[in-house]
C-alpha cells in the first residue's frame, strides 16, 4: 500500500490539495450557493475521516485537514487553469507511485466530494447547473478518469 511516506512533503501537499481545488472549481463554476457548496464539501470531507476505508492513502488524505492557498490564484479563470494542472499532476504523481486501485480510490473520492459539492445548492431548478456538470466532466478528465 502506497502511504503518505511514500511521498515527499511537497507531493503530498499538493495531493492533499488536490479534492479542495476541485471543488473550489465547482463552487466557482456557476455563482449561488457558496455557502451550502463549502459546507457540503466540508461534511464529504468529514465523512470520508469518519468511515476509514481498504485505502490507506485515503485515510492519510482525510486525517489531513482540507487546504487550499487562495492566494495561488487571482482569479476563478486562474483557479481553473492551475486547478487543471494541479489535477493532472496528482494523477500522475499517484500513476508513478501508487498501486492502481489507490489512484481510482482517489480519483472516486475527489469525484465523490465535487458532486457533492455541485448537488449542494439547486441553480435555476437544476440539482446541478450545466457549469457545475461541465467543470465535473472536466475535473474527471484531468484525473484520468473514465
Amino acid at each position: 500500500m502506497t502511504t503518505k511516506a511514500d511521498f515527499t512533503s511537497e507531493e503530498w501537499e499538493t495531493i492533499v490539495e488536490g479534492p479542495t481545488v476541485a471543488a473550489m472549481m465547482v463552487i466557482t463554476a456557476s455563482s449561488g450557493g457558496t455557502f451550502r457548496e463549502t459546507f457540503a464539501y466540508a461534511r464529504a470531507w468529514a465523512d470520508a475521516r469518519e468511515h476509514h476505508g481498504p485505502s490507506e492513502l485515503i485515510d492519510a488524505l482525510v486525517d489531513e485537514k482540507p487546504k487550499l492557498d487562495r492566494k495561488k490564484f487571482g482569479s476563478d479563470e486562474e483557479l481553473h487553469a492551475k486547478g487543471a494542472e494541479l489535477l493532472q499532476a496528482v494523477a500522475a504523481l499517484l500513476g508513478q507511485k501508487a498501486k492502481p486501485e489507490e489512484l481510482d480510490a482517489y480519483r472516486n473520492f475527489v469525484l465523490a466530494a465535487a458532486e457533492r459539492v455541485a448537488a449542494a445548492h439547486k441553480e435555476n431548478g437544476d440539482a446541478i447547473s450545466p457549469e457545475e456538470q461541465a467543470t465535473l466532466d472536466e475535473i474527471r478528465g484531468h484525473l484520468g478518469a473514465s
